[in-house]
């Protein structure tokens, strides 16, 4: 990842992104609970600020596609939506767990973010097998799978691509056991 600032466009991209979220959110058959969508956005975005992918896009635009995903895709609802836009701050940033606990985070986001939390020192499909019976961190992963599957981002000729899609593929398999 390449920390840089975002120019207005990119901005505008992010917000729009977080717009289509929004809207998927309340199109869906979910209580309307934008205030803790909208705080868990604010946080992810602050937390990312400056940080681009591989691809060179805003960092923030994969906990939206994550998101969305969840949403859009898998139907689920603000609790998952939020832990889909902080699965990667604990992991990523120099946000703690308990920063999400004081900034009033439930329970359950803050599970499904500590099981989303890879540890480097643990094998990855350790790490899935550890998350996949918590049915938000889980959805969320799966949500993020599809997401990360995209090879767009590295570029065709990266030599990564195969064991990123072996990495994947296993993931996946694991947790649809």
């Amino acid at each position: 990842m390449v920390v840089s600032d975002f120019t207005p466009e990119e901005e505008r991209l992010i917000e729009d992104e977080y717009q289509a979220l929004l809207q998927d959110y309340l199109n869906s058959m979910h209580s309307q609970r934008i205030e803790l969508i909208e705080r868990a956005y604010h946080l992810a975005k602050q937390a990312h600020h400056g940080v681009r992918r591989l691809s060179g896009e805003p960092y923030m635009m994969h906990p939206l596609s994550v998101a969305r995903i969840v949403v859009r895709e898998i139907g689920l609802g603000s609790t998952s939506i939020c832990a889909a836009l902080l699965h990667d701050v604990v992991e990523d940033t120099d946000y703690t767990l308990e920063d999400l606990k004081e900034l009033g985070f439930s329970p359950q986001v803050l599970v499904a973010v500590a099981l989303l939390t890879h540890e480097k020192e643990v094998p990855y499909l350790d790490y899935v097998n550890r998350l996949k019976d918590n049915p938000i961190a889980k959805a969320v992963k799966l949500a993020d799978l599809e997401h990360n599957s995209d090879m767009t981002r590295l570029g065709p000729d990266d030599p990564r691509i195969p064991a990123f899609q072996e990495k994947y593929r296993r993931a996946k398999e694991l947790l649809c056991e």
